[in-house]
């Protein structure tokens, strides 16, 4: 009977999951049609279902605005990695993160608003999203430092630095884009953020030579 009950349980468990991604798409759906403001009824509509359905899965607005940011997190992360990955020596491999990052806004600028303009009480989400892609910036520094046999203690900071500043130009090009192309942002961001790091990690050479 138990074993009856635990196969009832994880059926539901995986209907629930499934239902929850599919809202979480309705959702992105109806903040590309309407805005960084749609509401509780515009995901309903995109969901073809009633606003009391969306909320049998989520709470409030503020449930759904973690499902989008979630969803978000892991498609920005794979693109940037996949990005990263496919481009060789750390320059490229900076122009690869910074124009992955402006790909995504540029594709989805409603959803990018919808994020970053986020519930105060959910601050730490974009924070932590933000945090990680500096991780992995860090980690290209870090291998580039280690190879010209210097100190790599500094590459958290200056990979944090340079998704700091990409962050920052991007917020301001969605807003006001004033005629710039994303690929020209991202040389212009590439020429700024290699400029500074290839002269600091020349530095740190020069100072364990």
């Amino acid at each position: 009977m138990q074993s009856v009950r635990d196969r009832r349980a994880s059926r539901w468990d995986d209907h629930r999951r499934t239902r929850r991604a599919e809202l979480t798409d309705a959702a992105i759906a109806a903040i590309r049609a309407h805005g960084a403001g749609a509401g509780m009824d515009d995901v309903a509509a995109a969901a073809r279902t009633s606003k009391t359905a969306v909320y049998r899965h989520f709470a409030d607005r503020n449930q759904l605005y973690v499902a989008v940011c979630e969803r978000v997190a892991e498609v920005l992360l794979g693109q940037v990695r996949a990005a990263m990955d496919g481009a060789a020596g750390p320059r490229a491999k900076t122009a690869a993160a910074i124009a992955a990052y402006l790909r995504l806004i540029e594709h989805d600028p409603q959803v990018y608003r919808f994020v970053m303009h986020r519930p105060l009480a959910d601050a730490d989400l974009v924070a932590d999203l933000v945090s990680l892609i500096g991780d992995q910036v860090a980690e290209v520094i870090a291998e580039q430092l280690t190879d010209a046999g210097s100190d790599p203690g500094p590459a958290v900071p200056w990979g944090h630095g340079v998704v700091g500043m990409v962050r920052s130009a991007a917020d301001n090009w969605i807003a006001r884009p004033a005629g710039m192309t994303r690929d020209q942002l991202a040389d212009h961001l590439t020429a700024l953020a290699w400029a500074g790091l290839s002269g600091v990690v020349a530095r740190t050479e020069e100072e364990t030579s």
